[in-house]
Formats: structure tokens, sequence, C-alpha cells
């Protein structure tokens, strides 16, 4: 019977072995610098231009249309150049 078992030892499985290392072993952070900051450098520069352009060029309409908004508001001195 099983009675008591803990829930990861509720079967024998014969002919697959585990290896584990313990958590207090292992380096959390092990290659963080050396691996993951020029991978991280890597990867930017593929995406570079995949993606920098469409930004430079959303932020090249959205600032015209701004200013356009503005100038809009805006009366025009001319129009009322008759009204006295």
């Amino acid at each position: 019977m099983m009675l008591g078992a803990h829930f990861g030892e509720l079967a024998k499985i014969r002919g697959i072995v585990y290896y584990r290392l313990s958590p207090f072993e292992q380096k959390a952070f092990a290659g963080a610098i050396s691996k993951g900051v020029p991978n991280i450098g890597r990867r930017c520069a593929e995406n570079f231009w995949r993606t920098v352009p469409w930004f430079v060029g959303s932020y090249i309409v959205f600032a015209y249309y701004e200013d356009l908004a503005e100038k809009m508001k805006r009366k025009n001195p001319d129009q009322y150049a008759c009204d006295e």
C-alpha cells in the first residue's frame, strides 16, 4: 500500500533515473554578465532596423499632426481685420 507516501513518490517507475541539483548548489546568476549582456546587445542589434524606423516615423507623423492641431485651435487674425 502507498499510504503516507509523498506526492512525488506515488508510483514506482523503473528504468528512469532522475538527476537533480540542490537549490543550494546552483548559481542563480552564473554567466549573467559574461553571456547575458552580450546576448542582449546582439539581439538589440539584430532587431534595430526592424523596429527603430517605425518608431521614428510614427513620432514624426504624431509631431506633425500635433502641431497642426495646435495651429487649427488658434483664431486667424486676418479673418477679423475688418471688424470694428
